[in-house]
């Protein structure tokens, strides 16, 4: 009946409901009795375990293990199942944080009333759980930092030994983590992507607006170059592709640029990989990180099969899943291997997943200039938006799309060149590596063929030639006691007297042989090579090109010295501080916010994250603790970074609205209008200025023209002015006849000005008859004791001129 069912269904529930509903036990905390929920947070707990022997003798299916401090249990779970017919066996349970062992626990499982497992036979489940009480002094090598800190690094390690053999016949070791952990991906990785894509939009908005094309540079020069953004996420990334013995809170706080990367787990994605390379997943001790399904005899310190048999000695959600083929052991993060586990990602699996999601970007990005073309056209068809708004971009719909295109090749150019050489290095499955040899001959010969047509279009022409120059080098000081060096060119800063030099170098320079049109004034070259050029100062538009030999070089070094580590650290050292002293000499790029992040920001947090990177090394067998202490370090330079690019990501978004709004007497919000005024104001006369000219005044007839005061055009090729000139007193103006003999002759001065500046008449005083009131020579002259610019200020005749000065 009716009732009947209804009964039935509120009897389920209720037994639903009870089910659900938390447990409760009594547990010892402090001395004092409480009552604590059953399913809580361990204050330790394992995560992914894997097989740290190779071949073990029995396959462990599940290996659990916690620490509870509130009550001072350990809880443990074990399922497995064996081959052996019959062994009796000996199990041990310890804890290997921080580089020591903290605790160890053997029994043996008959003691232990793990039936399952006495003896261990084929074909019958091997099944294991058990509550052991533990003291403080079995737990005093564990502090309590050790149970807040984030990514507490540690493993718990199962070993399993034959009693007929006295030999070990199986290991399993799991990750040990508390629950905190620096990888906030939902969190921390969904903001960084959320303000790149921002970056994106504000960088491709200064592009397509307008209709001057010069202009156009000039505002996309001066907006957030989503280069950079990549430039910074790549470094602090890629950071983790050195082959050292990282702690846990780098590669913790690493996963969140993992997108960055092309890093993004696909359960799909991987298994197609994985039939892709097929069964050969590579060696991941070859960049330094502990293989899964190896032996490795030293992990936790190792054992003393002596020791150990000189002893004889339920359900829980805080699981992890044994590791995939491919990835490293569960609480190793050596190399690059030890990064990507982070993601799940095997390392014989990164290029393949880097290259698929760099595909589907490109495509995505292609789709989306095709999808905007669409509505704007609909929206000017439909009478939703002006005829000629976006005029220029709508015509040039597909030249974007393809400078697009390469724009993203050249930005992930050095991810793209290391991917391919770390297949090379590590993988030696033939697909993989034949498809990373077309991908690295794409980058390498696409950009690079790329830059040499942007360099021969330039000079082509023949309005360039190479003469002799010689570098200077000054001596200078940084602050007030920090010596210091600088260079420059003779041909631009002649020698002088008040500078020290310590040497000089034989160079060439470069320059226009007539008064050719500058890079950025030149509308064709502009539109057909703007998308490499047009961020860099006029005098430095051939920047990257070495910014793509910089970056192969540091893709070589990651990738090519996998094995060696030392090499790998201080190779990349050394190019690092070569490219800061160099970018800081070159100053390449035209605009101010630029410079400060990619040069002096980007190159510092690279020198002194590759120096410190290199205390990790295991040559030098750091202890784990200061190796945590330097991680730390390490992610405070790296976040602070972080912060400095965030902000100057959502400053380029403003000063991005307020280039699109440049033609627009009235902005929303209204409060930003003299914001805006004064950003226009100081960008334009700054806006395509180089060390070498001035800038040269461009007429628009947007709104920037009514609130700028025109600047003044300065004339092309060489030319003198004279600003302001002193005489310093000198030893004669002590002589009283002398002064005498001077004042006479100002006086003779004085009247001949007078007769010269009357209209063509003979002149009443000869510089015979002014010479003849001093006692001095004819051919010699005379000084003034003191004499300005404003000597200078009277125009010139147009009758004879003079042969004699009075200075």
């Amino acid at each position: 009946s009716a009732l009947a069912l209804l009964l039935v269904f509120l009897i389920k529930v209720n037994s639903a409901l009870a089910e659900t509903k938390p447990q409760y036990f009594e547990a010892t905390i402090d001395g004092k009795q409480y009552r604590v929920r059953d399913n809580r947070r361990p204050a330790l707990y394992t995560a992914d375990f894997g097989d740290c022997l190779g071949q073990s003798l029995i396959n462990v299916t599940r290996f659990d293990a916690a620490y509870y401090r509130d009550n001072m249990t350990v809880l443990f779970h074990l399922e497995g199942e064996t081959a052996l017919t019959s062994e009796d066996i000996m199990m041990s349970i310890g804890v290997f944080a921080y580089g020591a062992s903290r605790f160890e626990l053997t029994f043996n499982p008959c003691s232990a009333n793990i039936n399952s497992a006495c003896p261990a036979k084929a074909g019958v489940p091997i099944e294991a759980e058990g509550i052991i009480p533990v003291n403080k002094d079995d737990v005093a090598a564990i502090p309590d930092l050790a149970l807040n800190i984030p990514d507490f690094e540690g493993q718990a390690i199962l070993r399993i030994f034959s009693n007929s053999t006295q030999a070990e016949i199986g290991c399993f070791a799991a990750q040990i983590t508390n629950g905190n952990t620096f990888r906030q991906k939902t969190g921390v990785g969904a903001v960084l992507g959320a303000l790149t894509l921002l970056a994106v939009l504000s960088s491709f908005a200064t592009a397509v607006y307008g209709e001057d094309v010069i202009e156009m540079r000039q505002h996309y020069a001066h907006s957030i170059s989503v280069m950079a953004v990549f430039a910074v996420w790549h470094h602090i990334y890629f950071t983790g592709a050195m082959s050292m013995n990282w702690p846990n809170v780098l590669v913790a706080f690493w996963s969140n640029y993992a997108w960055s990367g092309g890093m993004i787990y696909s359960e799909h994605m991987q298994n197609t990989i994985n039939e892709f390379i097929g069964s050969n997943k590579g060696n991941t001790s070859h960049v330094g990180a502990a293989g899964t399904g190896v032996n490795n005899p030293d992990l936790g310190g190792g054992y003393d099969i002596h020791a150990i048999y000189r002893r004889a000695s339920g359900s829980f959600s805080y699981t992890g899943q044994p590791v995939k083929p491919g990835l490293p052991l569960p609480g190793n993060f050596s190399g690059f291997a030890g990064t990507l586990s982070q993601e799940r990602i095997p390392a014989s699996n990164a290029f393949m997943t880097c290259l698929l999601w760099s595909l589907i970007l490109v495509a995505l990005m292609i789709a989306s200039i095709l999808a905007f073309k669409i509505t704007l056209e609909g929206f000017s068809t439909t009478g939703m938006m002006k005829k000629n708004r976006l005029k220029f971009f709508r015509n040039h719909w597909f030249g974007y799309t393809v400078m697009a295109t390469t724009r993203a090749i050249f930005i992930g150019f050095f991810m793209l060149i290391f991917v391919a050489m770390f297949q090379f290095s590590y993988l030696k499955s033939p697909n993989p590596v034949s498809l990373a040899g077309v991908v690295f001959l794409v980058a390498v010969f696409g950009i690079g063929s790329a830059a040499g047509a942007t360099c021969y279009a330039r000079i082509k022409s023949g309005k360039h030639i190479s003469e002799r120059d010689t570098l200077m080098i000054e001596k200078i000081r940084l602050w007030p006691y920090i010596p210091w060096f600088k260079l420059s060119r003779r041909s631009t800063c002649p020698r002088s007297g008040e500078i020290t030099y310590i040497g000089s170098i034989p160079w060439f320079s470069i320059q226009s042989s007539v008064e050719a049109t500058t890079v950025h004034h030149d509308d064709d070259f502009i539109k057909w090579y703007g998308f490499l050029v047009s961020r860099y100062r006029p005098d430095r538009w051939w920047f990257f090109v070495i910014w793509l030999i910089y970056e192969f070089i540091r893709a070589c070094f990651l990738a090519g010295a996998l094995g060696q580590p030392l090499v790998q650290v201080f190779g990349l050292l050394a190019v690092e501080i070569t490219a800061l002293v160099a970018f800081f000499y070159l100053h390449p790029f035209e605009g101010q916010r630029l410079n400060i992040l990619l040069v002096y920001l980007l190159g510092f947090s690279k020198v002194t994250t590759t120096a410190l990177s290199a205390a990790f090394d295991t040559h030098f067998n750091l202890p784990r603790i200061p190796a945590t202490i330097i991680g730390i370090i390490i992610i405070v330079i790296q976040g602070l970074l972080t912060i400095v690019v965030m902000g100057a990501i959502i400053r380029g978004a403003v000063t991005s609205y307020f280039s699109v709004m440049r033609n627009r007497e009235q902005m929303r919000p209204r409060g930003w209008m003299p914001s805006r005024n004064r950003y226009l104001q100081r960008f334009h006369p700054r806006a395509g200025s180089s060390s070498e000219e001035e800038s040269v005044n461009v007429e628009s007839t947007s709104y920037l023209a009514q609130v700028m005061e025109p600047v003044q055009a300065v004339p092309n090729g060489s030319y003198f002015r004279l600003n302001q000139i002193q005489r310093v007193a000198k030893v004669e103006d002590d002589d009283a006849e002398f002064l005498r003999e001077i004042h006479l002759h100002q006086l003779g001065g004085t009247s001949t000005e007078d007769v010269d500046q009357s209209s063509q008449r003979s002149r009443a005083i000869s510089h015979p008859s002014q010479a003849s009131y001093t006692a001095l020579p004819r051919a010699a002259r005379l000084h003034r004791p003191n004499w300005t610019s404003r000597d200078f200020s009277h125009p010139q005749n147009k009758g004879r001129a003079r042969t004699l000065s009075n200075t």
